[in-house]
């Protein structure tokens, strides 16, 4: 069916014929359902297979109700009730690849996968067929599939062969797709929620990914620290056994270079829903290769140091190095296919206790933990907000209920009206809802005492209400006043005032073809607000005449070397091939000269700078680490609201700082300050982690350069970070209008 085998050397399938051969294997085998879930950001259709035994598949509500009841123990009648269930009840296993499409064995393992199981009648898959319902998303990400794997079928021979595809393999997010799990933001993580996650509560979860390779050839849990306080020590420990149990299976079968404990932490929930709804993550990183085409690493070039392990010595946790060699698309699919395997053969025999331990969790959540608040308290303005409304309908996607105040009630000093939203920590998902409404205090973990900053595998905050500009407040105790039974989210429909109407600025996006995810961010704020933009690529710039078409000219957060230089022209072909270079250079300049606006986000402040020889000085320009560190954080901003970038915004907001600049001023008579940090260091940090905050205390973090007639906008952080920071969008929004 697919013409080769899963594997091959320089052989890929695109999505069709990957739906082809799915859809051939569940018509063949009466293991295998499936079944399309909706439609990709680009329309392609985007599907699970279900795969157990005929007679569990015949049953499959009988089985979602048992685990349902698991799920929430409120549901559950008596112990009876649970007692049965646990009896009853199926192990629910969701396995997922192919999120990051130029890990492309994640193309390919999943119908190695299935395959085996739908057709291999061995003792092993018996027993998992009977104990276990899997779902199988083949790719989270089917769009990417066919760009990655037609970018690899056109470059087979040449330079380029092997290399990542022009742009973003996700239409708006790129890599940052598997950073989306508890803001669902895009199209492909709302499928898989909706009608995987809270429909089917799975006890163990896998995400098939890839790694560099010259490191290990596969992770497995346990995660390093730090690991988000709030979740349950039962999931901890549950994957800390289960991925342990994957390796001991694996060096069993003669595999080496496994690592546990090593590369990967487990701070942020934006790669881990499943960690606050009963469900332990299993990552499994292979070491990839290019693309498709082997790769030869002698030992002696592994990586002498990795995060939690070294590559070239045996550790506790890297207990079988990997002695160097060869290593190809085949052993990438080997590697996810046994890991998979080996899950799900644990997960059958283990089911009685898997399916116990995801009760007890449901049980001591819906009981509330010791120590933390009883609610969270949300005041409702007369209008509910778009930001409101979208942090509300975060918490309501991911099965948080919600309730309101029937009569007003007094919290502190404070006097709330009746209506107001009320989260009260004594439900499943308790853990998600106080992740994302409490403040981090990310842990000062150093490489060695008094050493440099170990940096987190992601950022160090995920606080919503901040982010959002939503006022949130503390009940440390039952409220004395009735609540409501669960109610729906408000609705708003997102969009800004002066870009609907013929005077509305001539936007142009700068799209570079060096991948650059903020590029794909501000792409989708702009589609989901409906401010009207034409994309820029490098030969449109170079080409100049760039006042004629535009008023403002935005460079989305990218190094200033990538964007000055793009992709290397001794392996990209044309017109891919180098960046906005000296030429583009020479015609950003006399578009602002002549009037334009030049908008410039977080790194790209650098090219701007540079390039164009505005008047300011980014203060932490060749700053070591060990005397500022910032890796990605909620600061407090200071505003200027008399200007007009700053209007309608409060004196006091938030900046989402991920190792960004701040500035000084060389000459104030052609720099406004808008924006700058407290002068206060123990101020500066709202959410997340920072070293050294005086560094940046007092520094300007937005301004105004002028610049012949026109002008430059230099943000020192990310206003429209992943599409969560809603607070600083007016920031934005304002730039591109105001002259």
């Amino acid at each position: 069916m697919l013409g080769f085998e899963p594997g091959d050397d320089r052989k890929l399938a695109d999505w069709a014929l990957l739906l082809r051969y799915y859809q051939a294997l569940a018509k063949a085998s009466d293991r295998v359902d499936y079944r399309e879930l909706g439609k990709t950001t680009l329309g392609a259709p985007f599907v699970a297979l279900t795969i157990s035994s005929p007679r569990n598949l015949k049953q499959l509500d009988t089985y979602r109700r048992l685990n349902a009841g698991l799920a929430d123990p409120r549901t559950l009648r008596s112990s009876a009730d649970a007692a049965t269930a646990v009896r009853d009840g199926k192990a629910v296993v969701l396995i997922t690849s192919g999120i990051h499409s130029d890990e492309v064995g994640g193309h390919l393992a999943p119908a190695v996968l299935a395959y085996r199981l739908a057709t291999d009648t061995s003792a092993a898959t018996r027993r998992i067929l009977n104990d276990v319902i899997l779902l199988l998303v083949p790719s989270l990400n089917p769009d990417g599939v066919t760009i990655v794997s037609r970018w690899y079928e056109r470059t087979l021979g040449t330079p380029a062969e092997g290399t990542k595809p022009p742009g973003l393999y996700h239409h708006y997010t790129g890599h940052d797709n598997n950073r989306d799990w508890y803001a669902f933001t895009q199209v492909e993580t709302q499928l898989t929620v909706d009608s995987l996650y809270d429909v089917w509560h799975p006890q163990i979860v896998m995400d098939i990914h890839q790694q560099q390779s010259d490191g290990s050839r596969l992770f497995l849990p346990p995660y390093l620290d730090p690991i988000e306080p709030n979740v349950d020590p039962l999931l901890v420990n549950g994957a800390n056994a289960l991925g342990t149990a994957i390796a001991w299976d694996l060096t069993a079968q003669g595999r080496t270079g496994i690592a546990v404990n090593a590369s990967f932490d487990a701070w942020t929930p934006s790669r881990a829903f499943e960690h606050y709804h009963g469900g332990i993550r299993i990552l499994a990183e292979a070491a990839g290769a290019n693309l498709a085409s082997p790769v030869d690493v002698p030992f002696d070039e592994l990586a002498a140091r990795a995060r939690g392990f070294n590559p070239r010595e045996r550790s506790w946790n890297f207990a079988a190095p990997w002695p160097g060699g060869r290593w190809s698309l085949r052993d990438i699919v080997t590697y996810q296919t046994d890991a998979a395997y080996a899950l799900l053969d644990n997960a059958a025999r283990y089911r009685d206790r898997w399916l116990a331990s995801f009760l007890a969790i449901g049980s001591r959540a819906t009981r509330g933990w010791k120590g933390w608040p009883y609610a969270y308290v949300i005041p409702r303005p007369r209008q509910d907000s778009i930001a409101l409304a979208t942090m509300l309908g975060i918490l309501d996607r991911a099965q948080v209920t919600i309730r309101t105040a029937l009569q007003p009630f007094t919290l502190g000093s404070q006097r709330y009206a009746a209506g107001t939203y009320v989260i009260v920590l004594r439900q499943p998902y308790a853990a998600f809802a106080k992740a994302l409404l409490e403040p981090q205090r990310y842990p000062d973990r150093r490489l060695y005492p008094g050493g440099p900053p170990q940096p987190p595998y992601d950022v160090t905050a995920h606080t919503l209400p901040m982010l959002m500009g939503v006022t949130v407040a503390v009940a440390q105790d039952s409220l004395r006043t009735p609540l409501s039974a669960p109610v729906d989210p408000p609705r708003a429909t997102p969009g800004y005032s002066g870009f609907a109407a013929a005077d509305a600025p001539r936007v142009g996006l700068y799209r570079s073809y060096a991948e650059a995810m903020d590029e794909g961010w501000t792409r989708w704020v702009f589609d989901t607000w409906k401010i009207p933009y034409t994309s820029l690529v490098d030969s449109v710039v170079r080409a100049g005449k760039l006042k004629e078409k535009f008023d403002v000219v935005v460079l989305p957060d990218q190094a200033a070397l990538d964007l000055l230089n793009g992709l290397p022209t001794h392996v990209y072909p044309a017109p891919y091939a180098g960046g906005i270079g000296k030429d583009g250079v020479r015609e950003l300049r006399q578009f602002v000269e002549q009037g334009g606006t030049l908008v410039a986000l977080n790194h790209a402040t650098r090219f701007a700078v540079e390039q164009l020889l505005l008047p300011v000085r980014n203060v932490l320009e060749g700053v070591p680490d060990d005397e500022f560190y910032a890796p990605g954080g909620i600061f407090r901003l200071e505003l200027d609201t008399d200007h007009p970038v700053a209007r309608g915004m409060p004196e006091q907001t938030v900046a989402w700082f991920e190792d960004g600049p701040a500035f000084d001023v060389v000459d104030s008579s052609v720099v406004n300050v808008i924006g700058r940090y407290p002068t206060d260091p123990d101020k500066v940090l709202r959410s997340g982690w920072v070293l050294h905050p005086k560094r940046v205390a007092g520094r300007a973090a937005l301004l105004e350069v002028h610049l012949g007639q026109g002008r430059v906008i230099l943000f020192g952080f990310r206003p429209q970070y992943r599409g969560q920071s809603l607070a600083t969008y007016p920031l934005l929004f304002n730039s591109l209008q105001a002259h």
